[in-house]
């Protein structure tokens, strides 16, 4: 697909990123992409948009980009730390590596919430979501704005889940995720 900076400036930095990242969920859905692929594609297009996160979240886009960008750069530099560690190789870059995809992964949650907030909770429903992952059963659980198309969340953040409860959208018990083969595929 393609992201060439003319692009963004005719068809609009949002409706560029939203068409590349369906392009991307087509394709996986459809087996042409790995999920690791997939991970690299959306990190591919972060990186040559050069589009740093909203601070202030007054419109839908923002708040999914938000959530899109600290997501692909949390397991950006996830899969950087499994690499190493794989290796065996300069152990320090897998810690370094590891905290930054940590410390991504609690923005993204903290993106999501202030999505939440600016649709002040409406059509949004949470569930733990069946895993294959023994270490993710019974702590991940998935946020789905109904209104959306393909605005799913995950999160096992215990604040993030705390908060949900209390605004009485997170539904007890468990479910299949709305995208199972995609959280249950390794990378």
């Amino acid at each position: 697909m393609d992201i060439s900076i003319g692009r963004y400036r005719r068809k609009g930095i949002f409706e560029t990123f939203f068409e590349h990242r369906s392009s991307l969920i087509v394709q996986f859905k459809n087996g042409d992409i790995t999920k690791r692929e997939f991970l690299e594609g959306n990190y591919e297009i972060v990186r040559r948009m050069n589009l740093k996160p909203f601070l202030k979240i007054d419109s839908f886009e923002k708040g999914m980009y938000n959530y899109q960008y600290y997501n692909v750069m949390a397991k950006y530099f996830t899969s950087l730390a499994k690499d190493i560690r794989n290796t065996k190789k300069h152990q320090k870059y897998y810690v370094y590596y590891l905290n930054k995809g940590n410390n991504f992964y609690h923005e993204k949650d903290k993106a999501a919430l202030s999505l939440l907030k600016f649709i002040e909770f409406k059509g949004v429903e949470a569930y733990f979501v069946k895993c294959a992952s023994k270490s993710l059963q019974d702590k991940l659980f998935e946020v789905v704005l109904l209104d959306y198309k393909e605005a799913i969340f995950h999160s096992k953040a215990g604040w993030f889940l705390d908060i949900l409860r209390e605004e009485g959208v997170f539904i007890e018990g468990m479910k299949p995720s709305l995208i199972d083969e995609y959280i249950n595929e390794k990378y």
